[in-house]
């Protein structure tokens, strides 16, 4: 694990696991909104050769046909990029779980690979996951058990168990200049 210098600003910590307290509400309450914007890049194609760039600039990569797909690598894809999102989302809200449970981890880390796939029931793509814990130490029912209430849990898992609540429009005008 990279070791993060003094001078990076205010020490790093999880959140409280009282995030985990249940929402009462009748409406969607949104707490946060990531956005990333996907320009074509050389070739004029976001997956072969794509720049991403957060809406805050803390994200900022190259996009890369791997070769597997016949590109040539050298940046990530949206496969591995789906891929981190669901093992930090994962990974937190196990911890979190861990923690309310006075459970302690110990070089507990989670492992996802999203694999992009030929779809024989429509003939085009669909994508799928598999997420593997390794929990060191802790005995195989309690692991299965986290592991259990963290799949109830993570945003990530519900998303690819449920489905995701999305909209796709068309925006009749010149996107503004990037971040």
């Amino acid at each position: 694990m990279p070791d993060v210098p003094d001078d990076a600003g205010p020490p790093l910590k999880p959140p409280s696991p009282g995030v985990l307290d249940k929402y009462h509400g009748d409406e969607v309450r949104p707490l946060y909104t990531g956005r990333v914007r996907v320009s074509g890049g050389v070739a004029g194609h976001g997956r072969a050769s794509g720049i991403a760039v957060s809406d805050d600039g803390a994200l900022a990569l190259d996009l890369r046909l791997p070769p597997a797909l016949g590109g040539p690598g050298g940046g990530s894809n949206p496969e591995q990029l789906l891929a981190a999102g669901y093992a930090a989302c994962f990974h937190g809200a196990m911890m979190l779980l861990a923690a309310r449970a006075g459970l302690m981890l110990v070089d507990a880390c989670i492992d996802v690979g999203v694999t992009f796939s030929r779809d024989p029931i429509d003939g085009l793509y669909l994508l799928s996951a598999e997420v593997e814990a390794y929990l060191p130490g802790m005995e195989a029912a309690v692991a299965a058990e986290l592991v259990r209430n963290t799949e109830r849990v993570c945003p990530y898992a519900k998303m690819f168990r449920n489905g995701i609540t999305h909209v796709v429009s068309v925006v009749p005008t010149t996107a503004p200049s990037s971040p």
